[in-house]
């Protein structure tokens, strides 16, 4: 028996709810996280239409990436389809769920996937996230150290880019003394103790602090284990915004442009002046991406696409960089194949379907 949190849990370890912005408001958007589950719509914009949709195949679970509440509703009657479609919802016992920024800060998220459309190699992070990372060290008897070391790293501690159980460790000497009350592990009370012990390193992500802390209390042998968590302020460099990678060789630009516009199914490419030069290094960012543009130029890449750019962001940067805009909806288009990836991952057998109504809200003439 699948339940709403089940499903909640596994998008989230692929992209937890912390990575998101500060504006955003994904998660569990309506309904019950510990309802069971018939089935999954994943869509990129929760319409009445594809509530329509879900309660037609029997479904009680919407899965988007664009949050269907940005803002507090102050009354729900009715007006607006915003409204409308969380009534609905609440009728038909329908969970509504988003994963919106952290899906796009997120390792293997939207922007890696429109680079794997296009096929780019040596794909990496535009802009890092930082302030995510926090360092642990914690001071364990020699006796007890692997079995601390290998709790903290079943805990989710450990891992620096694609290396994991990485961990610090140097011999030392710790003083105590237990006072009236104590039940030490080793040691007297109301004598100074000596013990052979290791400083422990880790790193982990500061969501994860929870988890690691308890795991560490768990497993300590100590009454009051002594550890510090330090946050750092490195960049998590496979966290953040927009990629930039390489074309397999080289490309004319108007080529480049013409295989956007066939792989992403784009009405109308929208693009800077062409300056004859060759393609190699593509940054992109789904949705609206603009404000990575100086980012791209930094990093050297010869294309910026995203789904939106300002009009004057053009003549700020059209002798640097060949922008392209491809469309909000088109540069997020993907993103329901992520959602299936990942549950199906999980739970091969469940029901899940990508909306077959097209949410787009802009149409080409």
């Amino acid at each position: 028996m699948v339940v709403v949190n089940d499903i909640i849990k596994t998008i989230e370890t692929e992209a937890p709810l912390p990575w998101q912005e500060s504006y955003d408001n994904a998660g569990l958007q309506v309904g019950n996280r510990f309802q069971t589950v018939s089935g999954a719509v994943v869509c990129i914009d929760v319409t009445e239409a594809v509530v329509d949709e879900a309660i037609a195949w029997g479904y009680n679970l919407i899965i988007s990436h664009h949050p269907l509440l940005f803002k507090g509703l102050k009354s729900i009657t009715g007006n607006g389809y915003i409204e409308r479609i969380v009534i609905k919802a609440i009728q038909h016992n329908i969970a509504i769920y988003a994963a919106h920024t952290n899906l796009d800060n997120a390792p293997g998220g939207v922007s890696f996937r429109m680079a794997q459309k296009l096929g780019l190699k040596s794909v990496k992070v535009l802009e890092p996230l930082s302030g995510l990372l926090e360092k642990l060290v914690v001071y364990v008897p020699v006796s007890h150290a692997e079995s601390v070391r290998t709790a903290l790293f079943e805990a989710g501690a450990g891992h620096i880019g694609n290396y994991d159980q990485c961990s610090f460790g140097q011999e030392g000497e710790g003083t105590f003394r237990a006072g009236l009350g104590a039940n030490p592990y080793c040691g007297t009370v109301g004598e100074m103790h000596r013990e052979p012990e290791i400083r422990m390193e880790v790193i982990l992500p500061v969501y994860a602090q929870g988890a690691v802390l308890n795991a560490l209390k768990r497993v300590h042998p100590y009454e009051e284990p002594a550890f510090d968590c330090i946050p750092l302020s490195n960049r998590w460099e496979q966290v953040g915004a927009g990629v930039i990678g390489m074309l397999p060789e080289p490309a004319d630009e108007r080529l480049v442009l013409e295989k956007l516009k066939t792989t992403f199914n784009v009405g109308c490419v929208k693009h800077s002046p062409l300056h004859g030069r060759k393609i190699s290094r593509v940054a992109l960012c789904g949705g609206a991406g603009a404000s990575l543009m100086s980012k791209a130029v930094a990093a050297g890449a010869d294309m910026f696409v995203t789904g939106e750019i300002r009009y004057h962001d053009y003549f700020d940067f059209e002798s640097r960089i060949l922008l392209a805009e491809i469309g909000h909806y088109e540069s997020e288009q993907y993103t329901k194949e992520i959602f299936c990836e990942i549950i199906q991952k999980k739970f091969p057998t469940f029901a899940i379907r990508s909306t077959q109504v097209d949410t787009n809200p802009i149409n080409y003439l």
